[in-house]
């Protein structure tokens, strides 16, 4: 990581408005921001090289019954860990925030031991059902099958490394969730389904196979991580224990979270599950436009880069500060963390609308079949960006109940959006696109109202309008650039113009689109750093 990057984005937090109490936090959430979108853009390079990779040597058929495999490998993990890696943020950035360090590593014992009675019995059953997996979800069973089975190796996996990453994120510490989620998974499932590929065969199962591995590697790092940090923690334990530490209290707040995990993960899912089913009749014609879509997935949940930049390293804050009654410091600075994110995530948002067929050329020829469905799809996605972190502020209040009863609205909705729309003779994969934008967007306007009545806090202020003129400077720059090489190679269309997009984008906000304190803040470090070169 660049220290001198995160030390400029800390010092940059300083310069804008805050309660007299916030810096410290201000600070903290800064510079770990700085590193996060480095390790992040790592993982998001690596994981979108990975798809890249298996799309042009499988075809779009295979690459389908990967993508699903996976994300079903990955959703499942989601729900058996059974909520501990949510516990384990709240409740050890409350005790830490206490005082009360002595108990935490009990606390984690008792969750990891909770999301093991969980996951591995479901990996199992799971096991046992890949054929039933494959002939459900997929047009090629014979190559679906072995994935599935080995989605199933990769449950428990994840489910525990994801357990030792929450505990980690409690005590306001991000590089370990960084090095192991973010470059160890995906960078490891490159190079081991590469290596599985030269030593057997290249199909779906062994891309899963590699997978699964890859989760081994990021639970081995998440263990030590967190290992070197609890030794270093006092041992102190004074105070009433919570009652939320008891085993009987995590299993009760898991028979609310796993759902709610669940469903957090099905809501990016279902329409590519549902289309899945649908078009599974259609036999190759039909998994080809299965591919397809996954290529439109992943290229609009690039949207969301910084939004979990941010979600992560925030969420322990506002667990912290909710506990001690802290309103008008949690509000000053979610108003502040959702405004750089969404500033952060405009000029994604620039290339995926205006060029959106060179970015799915990435993935291959036949993925610019997806151009409308991603444009479809993106209106959807920047909804939550643009209300921030909603969801786990109402996690870290508490309000489990609420967040689980928005997703289970959000599941049934992209349900039925999907299987009215998504059918060959209606949209086909512009109808998914069509039941995605609609959840995301219904989702993220219920929590941002709950968390309203909930907390008392908003994210908007009128710095949010300062945007508009760079969203419109940068797209300009970028279509001209367009204009101007539309005749050249595509790769050079897409990274030239993205390139002038962004510089001009980058530039207007420099000029307009900060506040006066944060820009004089930009500037000085500019110069600071430019100086330092010079010398």
């Amino acid at each position: 990581m660049d220290p001198d990057l995160t030390q400029e984005a800390a010092e940059l937090a300083e310069a804008a408005p805050a309660p007299r109490r916030g810096p410290s936090d201000r600070r903290l959430i800064a510079g770990q921001a700085g590193q996060n979108v480095l390790g992040l853009a790592i993982g998001a390079g690596a994981t979108f090289a990975a798809q890249v990779l298996m799309a042009n040597r499988l075809g779009e058929r295979a690459f389908g019954v990967v993508t699903v495999a996976t994300q079903f490998a990955f959703v499942a993990a989601a729900a058996t860990r059974f909520g501990m890696d949510v516990a384990g943020v709240r409740l050890v950035a409350i005790l830490v925030g206490r005082g009360e360090t002595g108990r935490v590593g009990t606390l984690v014992r008792r969750s990891v031991g909770i999301a093991l009675a969980v996951s591995i019995p479901f990996a199992l059953v799971a096991f046992g059902l890949a054929p039933w997996l494959a002939e459900a979800f997929s047009s090629l069973p014979e190559e679906a099958e072995p994935a599935f089975r080995w989605a199933a190796v990769a449950v428990p996996l994840a489910a525990v490394a994801f357990t030792y990453l929450g505990a980690t994120r409690g005590l306001k510490v991000m590089r370990t969730t960084l090095v192991a989620q973010w470059i160890v998974q995906p960078i490891g499932w490159i190079a081991i389904t590469l290596a599985l590929w030269l030593v057997a065969d290249t199909t779906a199962g062994w891309a899963t196979a590699g997978y699964a591995a890859s989760w081994g590697a990021a639970l081995l790092v998440a263990y030590r991580g967190w290992r070197v940090r609890e030794r270093r923690l006092p041992p102190r334990s004074g105070g009433d224990p919570l009652p939320e530490e008891r085993s009987s209290a995590l299993w009760r707040f898991g028979a609310l979270r796993a759902p709610g995990t669940l469903f957090s993960q099905l809501i990016f899912w279902t329409d590519l599950f549902v289309v899945s089913a649908l078009l599974a009749r259609l036999g190759p014609a039909g998994a080809a436009q299965v591919g397809v879509y996954s290529g439109v997935l992943r290229a609009g949940q690039s949207l969301f880069l910084f939004l979990t930049s941010v979600s992560l390293t925030f969420s322990p804050f506002v667990a912290d500060l909710h506990h001690r009654g802290r309103r008008e410091e949690l509000d000053a600075l979610y108003k502040q963390v959702t405004r750089w994110t969404l500033a952060a995530t405009i000029p994604v948002l620039l290339v995926l609308a205006l060029l959106p067929a060179q970015a799915l050329r990435v993935f291959g020829a036949e993925f610019v079949a997806g151009s409308d469905a991603l444009r479809i799809l993106i209106v959807g996605m920047i909804v939550p960006v643009m209300v921030g972190t909603v969801g786990f502020i109402l996690i870290m209040a508490g309000r489990t109940g609420w967040d689980l009863l928005v997703y289970v609205g959000g599941f049934v909705l992209d349900v039925v959006l999907a299987l009215s729309l998504a059918r060959p003779e209606v949209l086909g994969i512009r109808g998914a696109a069509v039941a995605q934008a609609a959840t995301l967007t219904a989702s993220a306007v219920a929590r941002l109202l709950l968390v309203r009545r909930f907390l008392g806090i908003w994210p908007f202020e009128p710095s949010y309008l300062r945007l508009v003129v760079p969203a419109a400077i940068g797209a300009g720059g970028l279509l001209g650039a367009h204009a101007v090489l539309a005749g050249d190679r595509w790769l050079v269309d897409l990274v030239a113009a993205a390139l002038v997009g962004t510089l001009a984008y980058a530039a207007a906000v420099l000029a307009v689109g900060l506040p006066r304190a944060e820009r004089e803040a930009v500037r000085r470090l500019l110069g600071r750093r430019l100086g330092r070169r010079a010398g």
